[in-house]
């Protein structure tokens, strides 16, 4: 497959996805509806290319839905930031004339909300006031158990990851091309299953992952799509190790911090559904691992974290929405057999080895089990 027919499956079949989710995503599509307007206990957001406007400046502490609608002709993401820029509640690929909804969980306190036009820099920021008390979600004793739950997997994944990557930067540094190849896929596969956790913390996501096209002008790179880059393009990595370095450390502090950091019922939810977005709008239009093609490596990950932080909701799920625990459970078997068609050895096959056809069976399943993942998040917030 040619890189620009690459290009054009990729834009075809992330747009759908993307689609798809974004609809599901928001209980109110029309930008010109309810949501845009501003029901009560929901925060209309009219994004654009050049602005963020956040219909109130102070909110009642508790849960808040935000509706961001996206006027411009670019991509966007909102998110709610506490003091050192350390993430609250985020949505992303919130595509052009669309509004998607995001609810968070905030205690009293100052934060900041933004909105990222074309999903770079620091974005278009306003300060967000919010008062008073509340009760938790984790008050709820099984809310408080399927994040205590969810944090031991999170644990668990990044004992992991850290183990997987010092592996994939020795090899880096010692020059030994084919086995990093080998190991980059792998020890991606544990950052991938906990991502949402990992974007908590400011700018640690952007250094440790970033590809190419995400950096804004001046922006230096690092992470492990600068060493995919010089693995399978340039072929040389003799020049690496610096870069190797940061990112061993930068994944320690980061699973220093996911550990010790006190998640929120609303984290597993959004997660979830965040793990889904990441999948069609990277790992399905070949973006993610531009350069080894090893998205489905990435794809399986994704998928296994959104349905770990499903599981740990379970118990709730089940007493609230039976119905719709059923049917996640039919779209969690769907999706994982569209993909397990590709399984290749102990990996997956490449991403520019699919097929049109094979690349859209996979979007249509993600789409399938976006829709009823969209509707968690509501489910634990009552």
């Amino acid at each position: 497959m040619s890189p620009s027919t690459l290009r054009g499956l990729g834009l075809t079949f992330g747009m759908l996805a993307l689609a798809g989710l974004t609809a599901c995503g928001s209980g109110d599509p029309d930008p010109t509806g309810p949501a845009a307007q501003g029901k009560p206990g929901k925060v209309s957001v009219a994004a654009s290319d050049t602005a963020c406007e956040v219909a109130v400046a102070e909110v009642a502490a508790g849960t808040t839905t935000f509706a961001i609608t996206n006027g411009g002709a670019k991509v966007t993401e909102f998110y709610v930031y506490a003091p050192g820029d350390r993430v609250m509640a985020e949505v992303e690929n919130i595509v052009p004339g669309l509004t998607r909804e995001l609810i968070a969980e905030l205690p009293a306190g100052s934060y900041e909300t933004a909105c990222k036009p074309g999903m770079v820099g620091k974005g278009i920021r306003n300060a967000l006031k919010v008062t008073g008390e509340h009760k938790p979600l984790t008050a709820d004793a099984k809310l408080a158990q399927a994040t205590a739950d969810y944090q031991r997997y999170v644990k668990s994944q990044s004992d992991t990851l850290l183990v997987k990557t010092q592996e994939f930067v020795d090899a880096v540094k010692a020059g030994k091309i084919e086995e990093a190849k080998a190991l980059f896929p792998v020890a991606r596969t544990y950052w991938e299953r906990i991502e949402p956790v990992a974007e908590i913390f400011g700018d640690l996501d952007p250094a440790i992952d970033a590809r190419e096209a995400d950096l804004a002008e001046g922006e230096e790179w690092t992470g492990f799509h600068k060493i995919e880059k010089d693995l399978w393009i340039t072929k040389d990595i003799s020049e690496d190790g610096p870069i190797a370095d940061k990112l061993i450390a930068d994944v320690k502090t980061i699973v220093d911090k996911a550990n010790a950091t006190e998640l929120t019922p609303l984290n597993l939810a959004n997660g979830a559904k965040e793990l889904l977005d990441e999948v069609a709008t990277g790992k399905i239009t070949g973006e993610e691992d531009i350069w080894s093609h090893t998205d489905l490596w990435d794809f399986d990950a994704n998928l296994e974290g959104s349905k770990a932080a499903v599981q740990a909701l379970r118990p709730v799920l089940e007493e609230r929405a039976p119905d719709l625990v059923k049917t996640l459970d039919e779209e969690f078997a769907a999706a994982e057999a569209a993909l397990g068609v590709h399984q290749k050895g102990d990996g997956w096959r490449l991403h520019d080895e699919l097929s049109k056809a094979e690349l859209k069976t996979l979007s249509d399943a993600i789409n399938a089990l976006g829709e009823p993942i969209s509707k968690i998040a509501p489910i634990v917030a009552k």
